[in-house]
């Protein structure tokens, strides 16, 4: 178990490590209007992203 948790974090950094790596200025750019954004909006986007994951792992599960 603890195995696959350091594996499952390893991929999710380096998913998050391309856009930055790949396009700078593109990146400081999304987070910038993520920064503006309300909470709402932000929590939003959290929820969408963590029941999409839900819904990825009970396909490929």
């Amino acid at each position: 178990m603890g195995s696959s948790l350091l594996t499952a974090f390893a991929l999710m950094l380096i998913i998050e490590g391309f856009l930055p790596f790949i396009a700078p200025a593109a990146w400081r750019e999304t987070f910038l209007r993520l920064a503006r954004m309300g909470d709402g909006q932000i929590r939003f986007i959290g929820l969408t992203s963590m029941l999409a994951g839900l819904l990825l792992l009970f396909i490929f599960i």
